[in-house]
């Protein structure tokens, strides 16, 4: 994991994200979402206590910070990624030599930024899973914060998922593009699954 990341203040990576930078951009946004999800699952089960399911709790809240520590790493990973694709966008284009070996070098890195969001995809997926187990279980007093975490998850896999199709034309790699549209195939379930989990919540708050 990138320690700068983790230490660096809300305030000044929403600074850089509005500055006319490379990066950081919608990948490590998406990142960041699904950290946040992450971390309203972990303290939900933080704050629910009936023994009956503590073994439950325990298992999601392990979750939980393994997922927040993976998407914090999607998000460093996805800055530095970016940074490759704009660098090979700078590369010259005014023979055929050189325009081919742009494309390459770009389509390698386009590859590569499209790594992180395809993590995020993959956690926000396990976030949304982990909100459906905490749901019927959660402190009551908390039912919100669940649907509040499926709505980050939500708008992470979403927005990973356009980071990850905005890259797809310049992958040269045939297997590399099939392995990326599978990874965002998952998205639609994963959006229907969250807009579930905050309508339960909504029907609860109504009683």
């Amino acid at each position: 994991m990138d320690d700068a990341l983790t230490r660096q203040p809300i305030g000044e990576f929403l600074g850089q994200l509005a500055a006319r930078l490379p990066a950081p951009g919608a990948g490590a946004t998406a990142a960041i979402e699904a950290g946040l999800s992450a971390g309203l699952v972990a303290m939900i089960g933080r704050f629910t206590t009936d023994p009956e399911h503590a073994d439950v709790i325990q298992e999601i809240v392990a979750e939980a910070d393994a997922r927040r520590d993976a998407c914090l790493a999607a998000a460093a990973a996805d800055e530095e990624a970016f940074s490759a694709v704009a660098d090979a966008m700078k590369l010259p284009r005014d023979t055929d030599e050189e325009r081919a070996s742009r494309r390459r070098a770009l389509g390698a890195a386009q590859l590569e930024a499209a790594r992180p969001p395809q993590v995020v995809i993959e956690a926000a997926v396990e976030l949304v899973a982990l909100a459906e187990r905490l749901l019927p279980i959660a402190n009551r007093n908390l039912i919100s914060d669940v649907a509040a975490a499926a709505a980050a998850a939500r708008a992470a896999a979403s927005t990973a998922r356009l980071a990850v199709e905005t890259n797809l034309p310049g992958i040269e790699d045939d297997d590399a593009r099939a392995e990326l549209r599978t990874a965002v195939a998952v998205v639609d379930e994963l959006l229907a699954r969250a807009d579930e989990i905050e309508d339960a919540v909504r029907a609860e708050m109504r009683r």
